[in-house]
């Protein structure tokens, strides 16, 4: 029968552990080079006392063609949440704009 501190060493001991004892974060990177690949890294990874730990878990994408799709891809994506937030803001306009002419026209009315 294994105790509770057992599982709990053997969990630990199959993870990832960064240079300061640490679980290592499985993270994705989005850079133009490496879209879309997972590394291991320092679990606040990229702050000043981080102690730069960092692992690649996938292997590098081989054919140039991949990079391209995945980089268009999340190009039309990004392009797409700006159109989005776009609409949003002009959405929001025109419900400002309307509810104040409905305050002016009920001011109006009950003067």
């Amino acid at each position: 029968m294994a105790m509770v501190g057992d599982d709990a060493a053997t969990q630990r001991s199959e993870q990832t552990m960064c240079l300061c004892d640490q679980i290592a974060a499985t993270r994705t990177a989005w850079t133009k080079n490496n879209p879309g690949r997972r590394f291991l890294g320092y679990s606040y990874y990229g702050r000043p006392d981080s102690c730069d730990y960092f692992k690649w878990v996938d292997p590098p994408l081989i054919h140039p063609r991949y990079k391209s799709v995945i980089n268009g891809l999340l190009q039309n994506a990004n392009r797409e949440g700006v159109v989005e937030k776009k609409w949003q803001r002009i959405v929001l306009h025109q419900r400002i704009v309307l509810a104040m002419l409905v305050v002016l026209v009920l001011v109006q009315y009950v003067l």
